[in-house]
């Protein structure tokens, strides 16, 4: 092995250990599935534009979807447990257990009241909103590198106007777009062969 491609190897491993040890892997998967999927687009549409457009539809489509879905299951919430505590209530009268609710404000209010008395309760929300908050902008910078890479895949400047040059950093360059094309090759094999059992899966 030649040490440019040695090179490329470190990198590459370099690039995943920090991936994880800084936690930044919801980026490292929002740019492998956004790029799979503008991929697979640019195959169903043969141009770049319609298969980009057709992705920002799905991204927006896929948002509105998940913010319906949530502001349904919320205001859902008080029918399933009005419906479901009496049952529940029963259930525990059967076997002489006394639950501390009785219907759902009294459900709430108990939920409610054991939440205040951790003391680490308003740390803790803050402290979710904000990994949320992060992940979600985290998601993005993700999807918008898959974006960049996708209309522009090149990695060295001049390497299509001027013949490749055998120095040091253009060999190590195309080497280390070499490691990286086959670790998304890797992943685009895993996720077809996914989508495929599960296609199998569905029709059977």
């Amino acid at each position: 092995m030649t040490t440019p491609a040695r090179i490329s190897y470190a990198i590459l491993a370099v690039t995943l250990l920090l991936a994880g040890f800084l936690h930044l892997g919801s980026p490292l998967l929002a740019v492998l599935f956004s790029y799979f999927t503008l991929r697979q687009l640019l195959l169903l549409t043969k141009a770049k534009w319609l298969a980009l457009i057709l992705f920002v539809l799905l991204v927006a489509g896929i948002s509105y979807a998940g913010v319906r879905f949530t502001r349904a299951a919320v205001i859902a919430v008080p029918d399933i447990a009005e419906n479901s505590i009496p049952s529940a209530s029963a259930w525990a009268q059967a076997r002489q257990i006394e639950l501390p609710f009785t219907d759902f404000e009294s459900l709430r209010a108990v939920v409610i009241d054991t939440l205040k008395e951790q003391a680490q309760y308003v740390q803790n929300v803050a402290q979710f909103a904000r990994a949320i908050t992060t992940t979600l902008v985290f998601v993005v910078i993700g999807m918008v590198i898959a974006v960049s890479v996708f209309l522009n895949s090149r990695m060295e400047p001049f390497a299509v106007a001027n013949p490749p040059m055998d120095n040091l950093y253009s060999v190590v360059t195309r080497e280390i777009a070499a490691r990286f094309r086959d670790f998304y090759r890797s992943f685009a094999t895993v996720m077809g062969a996914q989508i495929t059992i599960s296609l199998i899966n569905t029709l059977l």
